[in-house]
């Protein structure tokens, strides 16, 4: 696709080139195929004049004042097409447009038809001693205000021409300085479209490339089947495999907790009865002793009968309460859990686990010639990208384009010398023009020093000193220069002003504003069969939309040359990138995919029977209230000390003698039992371990046994449904898995020929270049080199030469009162006072010092 890119910038590149491309940034998650390569660019399409700007500003708005029509469009085109003057109104509209410049022309004219007249006229006047010629100055009782105003209106108007000479010459030198400096700015050009053309093919053969890594990471895929695709498949089973093999790894446990169980009853049952047998048997012999101390005569006598009766009718407490002797034992079932557990079941189990957890190998193992098939079709497809890129003739175009390039360069380093001499001549005339308005500043500058300073006001006219006489005289050579070269100066002047003027409201504010462009890309304007110029050109087909301004515009914001020039319609990428064919291919054989996991084997038959074994145990048979009964029994019905202390005290209310002390010695034998048995039995680490154990295994055989049946039956049905899952439906889960499968491997070419789309249309040949030559041949060459600079001097020059008439009329007012006169006025003293003259002297006696010949002029 870059290829024909590059076609299409070689059409363009007769034009243009230059800059940077945009950075790319692939989403998350997604393939980075990392940056297109991109240099960077030196030119840089912006001109800043400097401190001259100011001026260039000040011209632009007295154009504006000038000309403030807006740019018409309708006459451009009309006269492109030949077809201006076919209605009246076309010269009216040309008229008011130009009406500023027309009449600002009209003014110079008459300014260059008048003023050398006007001299003429003048220079012979003053030779009939009028205007001014006659050496006699009359007196007035205001000259020396007036002498004041003329010389102070002098100076402002010799200022002004100064000013104006300054802006000028300022214009002269930046235009000479910029065709100097431009030689760098053509060779940046230069460079910067050789590096486009070197560069374009970098980044196509980068996109091509960048097909590896597609390819690489659909590969890395196909290679890791089986953890992507057996491991999908394996987590969608799991959800029915993974619980059924738990619950059936749990029964196993609940076996061998079983066991564990019924061994502990066992166990601590036989400790417990030893303990309380012992207990019993000497509880029994204290009841009979004391029995029998009861039945002794004593007891009959009438103190002691009511006594000896309520200690007969208490000995039936003097028994042990919890009695384990009497409960049924476990061993059948605890013989019954051992042949079960002759089958190792959690091995079973973890069988099944193991079988299970070996899909991603099956899928492995049966998709090997598959896989092999598709990656030969992902080789075939880069295979087939690099051979068709290669029979694009892209290489050749780039190079024909190099060399008109390199051919352009030279030409141009061969005559821009010629172009340097011939802005030296135009700098040299300009200087000359400015030459001729300083030497009139010159003698008016001194005129106005040497009369102001030589001037004495004691001194009548006739007797003026040197320097003052040498002041007027300046100031009249200045005059007579002014009428000599001031006409010269209007005419370059008003010929400057009319073009530059107009090239910069025609061609410099209407390209700035991009009218110029809506101008060119009127239909049937260039060409009066074809609708769009450009499209006509590069494709031959005028009725594809391809404007100058949109096209200006793209490269302007630097994109992609194939989407600023639509090189879509001479070469559509998305045809090239359509690898559908390919993609489909690899989607079918995907399809295609067969695993069978029927050799899988949850839990055999083995292991089921030995589950229904388990709930056939009897384990639900056992008695566990009575265990839990006796448990929570205390170990005897009464307390042994309350009991011996009862005896004792109720031993103390017989009279002294032998039963009493007979009773005293039960009651010691009773004390002596609770401590040595009944206390070990209730706190001792081997009766308390043994009672702690019977209680926690009675509890968990009695929750293990209920619906015992119940839950063996549903552990095995849950085996037998993922069984049946893997046997019969893993096929449709299989088919979900692959297509989800097939959906990323193929989506990693969806992202490259996006990538490839954006990048082509966003960096590959980003034609800013292209624009970066408009802007340095119009705005920074024509426009702000010669036009701005032109203007500007004509601004400059036109000034001077406008304000050089008053100046005329001041120097001619003002050298009067300078120069020294051939005669005088003389007035008597009693008339208008002593003015320092002989009253004698008549008005009009020659002057013996000056002649007035030679004052003539």
């Amino acid at each position: 696709m870059a290829v024909e890119l590059c076609l299409l910038l070689l059409l363009f590149c007769g034009s243009t080139i230059s800059e940077v491309q945009p950075i790319y940034k692939p989403p998350p998650g997604t393939l980075d195929f990392g940056f297109v390569p991109a240099k960077t660019y030196d030119t840089g399409a912006y001109h800043e004049p400097g401190p001259i700007g100011i001026l260039f500003k000040i011209v632009h708005a007295f154009l504006y004042l000038v000309q403030p029509n807006s740019f018409p469009q309708d006459l451009i085109r009309k006269l492109a097409q030949q077809k201006f003057g076919n209605t009246q109104g076309d010269y009216q509209k040309a008229i008011y447009y130009e009406i500023g410049f027309i009449v600002s022309a009209a003014l110079g004219l008459l300014f260059i038809l008048l003023l050398p007249l006007v001299g003429l006229c003048f220079c012979m006047c003053r030779c009939c001693d009028n205007c001014g010629g006659e050496m006699h100055q009359r007196q007035k009782k205001n000259a020396d205000c007036q002498r004041s105003c003329f010389a102070t209106f002098l100076f402002v108007a010799s200022f002004i021409i100064s000013v104006g000479v300054l802006c000028a010459y300022a214009a002269n030198q930046h235009l000479t300085n910029q065709v100097r400096g431009a030689k760098k700015l053509l060779n940046s050009n230069f460079k910067d479209l050789k590096i486009f053309l070197n560069d374009t093919p970098v980044q196509i053969d980068y996109l091509v490339r960048q097909y590896n890594t597609t390819k690489d990471k659909a590969l890395s895929d196909l290679n890791n089947v089986g953890p992507l695709l057996g491991s999908k498949v394996q987590e969608q089973l799991g959800k029915e495999v993974h619980p059924a093999l738990d619950a059936a790894l749990t029964m196993a446990g609940a076996i061998r907790d079983t066991k564990e169980a019924l061994e502990n009853v066992s166990v601590s049952v036989e400790v417990l009865q030893e303990g309380t047998e012992r207990l019993h048997a000497n509880l029994t012999d204290v009841k009979m002793h004391l029995s029998n101390t009861l039945n002794d005569s004593a007891c009959s006598a009438a103190q002691a009968a009511s006594t000896c009766n309520i200690i007969r009718n208490s000995l039936n407490q003097l028994n042990i309460n919890a009695n384990f002797s009497g409960l049924p034992g476990v061993s059948s079932q605890l013989a019954k859990i051992n042949d079960v557990l002759k089958i190792d079941l959690s091995s079973l189990v973890q069988k099944g686990y193991a079988a299970f957890n070996d899909t991603p190998d099956l899928v492995v193992n049966q998709t090997r010639n598959i896989l092999s098939d598709i990656k030969n079709v992902l080789e075939s497809v880069g295979s087939n990208i690099t051979t068709f890129t290669k029979t694009l003739p892209v290489q050749k175009i780039l190079a024909d384009l190099m060399i008109y390039l390199t051919q352009s360069e030279a030409y141009v380093q061969d005559y821009f010398p010629v172009v340097e001499q011939y802005d030296f001549y135009r700098w040299l005339g300009c200087l000359i023009l400015c030459c001729m308005v300083v030497l009139i500043l010159v003698f008016y500058y001194l005129g106005l020093l040497c009369g102001t300073c030589g001037y004495d006001k004691h001194a009548s006219p006739t007797t003026r000193g040197c320097i003052s006489n040498t002041g007027g005289n300046f100031l009249m050579a200045g005059v007579g220069f002014s009428f000599l070269f001031s006409w010269v100066l209007m005419i370059v002047v008003v010929l400057a002003f009319v073009a530059g003027g107009n090239v910069e409201k025609l061609v410099c504010e209407p390209f700035e504003e991009k009218t110029l462009f809506k101008v060119l890309d009127t239909p049937y304007l260039l060409n009066q069969h074809w609708k769009n110029y450009l499209s006509g050109i590069l494709f031959k087909n005028p009725n594809i939309n391809l404007t100058f301004e949109k096209v200006y515009s793209d490269c302007k914001e630097n994109k992609g040359i194939y989407t600023s020039l639509h090189l879509e319609n001479l070469f559509n990428i998305t045809e090239f990138l359509n690898i559908s064919m390919y993609t489909e291919d690899v989607a079918l054989k995907i399809e295609h995919i067969q695993i069978n996991l029927s050799k899988i084997i949850l839990l055999d038959e083995i292991g089921k029977e030995n589950l229904l074994n388990f709930s056939s145990s009897g384990i639900e048979g056992i008695n566990f209230a009575a265990y839990l009964t006796e448990i929570n029994k205390s170990v005897t019905k009464v307390d042994l000390l309350s009991f011996a202390n009862d005896l004792e005290a109720r031993a103390d209310q017989l009279p002294k003698g032998a039963l009493e002390n007979a009773l005293k010695g039960h009651a010691n034998n009773i004390r002596m039992i609770h401590n040595q048995q009944v206390v070990p039995l209730e706190q001792a680490m081997k009766y308390v371990k043994a009672r702690s154990t019977l209680n926690q295994s009675i509890r968990l055989l009695k929750r293990t046994s209920s619906e015992l049946a119940v839950k063996v039956k549903n552990v095995i049905s849950a085996v037998d449904a993922a069984q049946l899952l893997i046997n019969n439906n893993a096929s449709l889960v299989i088919v979900q898995e692959t297509k989800k499968y097939m959906g990323t491997i193929v989506g990693y070419f969806e992202q490259y020929i996006e990538w490839v789309k954006e990048s082509v249309a966003m960096e590959v040949a980003a034609c800013k270049p292209i624009a970066n030559v408009i802007d340095t041949a119009v705005d920074i060459f024509l426009c702000s080199y010669i036009t701005d600079s032109v203007n500007t001097f004509w601004f400059g020059l036109g000034g001077s030469s406008i304000f050089l008439i008053p100046a005329i009329i001041f120097a001619v007012k003002l050298s009067k009162y300078y120069r020294r006169m051939d005669t005088e006025d003389v007035y008597d003293d009693t008339e208008n006072g002593n003015n320092g003259y002989h009253k004698e002297h008549l008005y009009g006696i020659h002057n013996p010092v000056f002649t007035s010949s030679v004052e003539q002029w």
